[in-house]
Order: C-alpha cells, then sequence, then structure tokens
C-alpha cells in the first residue's frame, strides 16, 4: 500500500469513528467475536456482499451507504449486549439473528412492522431502539457524551436523554421511556 492509500485509509477509519464511534473493522470484529459469526455470515445477515463487508472492514471504504444495513447493525450491536449479559441464548441469537437478516431496515421511525404489540402500535423496545439508531446515525457516542456534558448545566433533562439515547444500554433507556410516559 502506498502512502496515498494509507493516506486514505486512515481518513475512511476516522471517518467511520465519527459516523459510526468506532472503525467499522473493529465493530465488526466485535460483532464476529460476540455472536460466534464468520465474515460471510455477517455479511449475509446485514445484507451486504462478502467484498463490500471487506472494503468496509479494510477502511477501503468509509460509510455504510445502506440505512437498512446501519439499522441491522445496530440490531446486531444491541444482540451481542444481550449475549453477553446472559439476557439472551445462543440458540435464541441465531433466531433473532435469521430476523434480523429478513428485516426491511427502512426509514428510522416508520418500520414498525416487525416488533409490534397486540393493537398494532410499535413496542416500548422498538422505539427506543429506533430513537438510538437515530442517534448514533448522527453521532458517534463520545460525541453525543460531550454534548450532553456541555448541555448539563442549562438542560439536564435534555442532557440525561443523550445519555441514555445516544450512548447508554437499550434496557436503562427502556427504563427511561416508561418512566416518562404518562
Amino acid at each position: 500500500m502506498d502512502a496515498a492509500q494509507q493516506e486514505a485509509t486512515a481518513r475512511a477509519r476516522e471517518l467511520q469513528r465519527n459516523w459510526y464511534g468506532e472503525p467499522l473493522g473493529a465493530l465488526f470484529r466485535k460483532l464476529i467475536d460476540d455472536l460466534g459469526l464468520n465474515q460471510a455470515r455477517l455479511a449475509a445477515v446485514l445484507g451486504l456482499s462478502a467484498p463490500m463487508l471487506s472494503q468496509l472492514m479494510s477502511g477501503q471504504r468509509a460509510k455504510i451507504g445502506n440505512p437498512a444495513v446501519v439499522q441491522r447493525v445496530q440490531l446486531l450491536q444491541d444482540l451481542a449486549a444481550q449475549v453477553a449479559d446472559g439476557s439472551v441464548s445462543a440458540a435464541e441469537a441465531t433466531e433473532r439473528m435469521d430476523e434480523i437478516k429478513k428485516s426491511q431496515g427502512g426509514s428510522v421511525l416508520s418500520n414498525t412492522t416487525h416488533t409490534t404489540n397486540g393493537s398494532g402500535a410499535p413496542t416500548v423496545k422498538r422505539v427506543v431502539r429506533e430513537i438510538q439508531s437515530l442517534l448514533r446515525s448522527v453521532a458517534a457516542a463520545s460525541d453525543i457524551i460531550d454534548a450532553a456534558d456541555a448541555l448539563a448545566p442549562t438542560q439536564p433533562e435534555l442532557a440525561e436523554f443523550l445519555r441514555v439515547y445516544g450512548a447508554g444500554r437499550t434496557s436503562d433507556a427502556v427504563a427511561h421511556y416508561q418512566s416518562h410516559q404518562n
């Protein structure tokens, strides 16, 4: 790799850090390790070609162009956290990955057909995940925390919202959401 290619790769990884919170190579390797996948299976679940996944991981490409894929990445990160904390078994994780693979993604806050309650309304967890996905698509977790710190002296409730939804765990965000209803 020549100096120009190295510089372009470093620039792509820095953009990924800003957009996704870390370089996609590191993020995807964590998902592979945490969920017991190989690159081909991860690519299939995300709806990417294996070469595209490889280009994103290596920094040859900076951005995931399809918002549905970004949403699937977020769903897999949430699933990996649930596997790590023991709330989802390996067998359940495999089943959930198949559901994630089949999901259409779509625009944030509009795709509620896959997880709804009996009335057809989205579940609290689905709403929370969509809020998290939206926040995380516009800023890295560290930037969201910085913004929350800046807002805290004058807008503590808004700062808490940013911390909980932008950088916190889904379970904490669900509890926050439920505590602020009605």
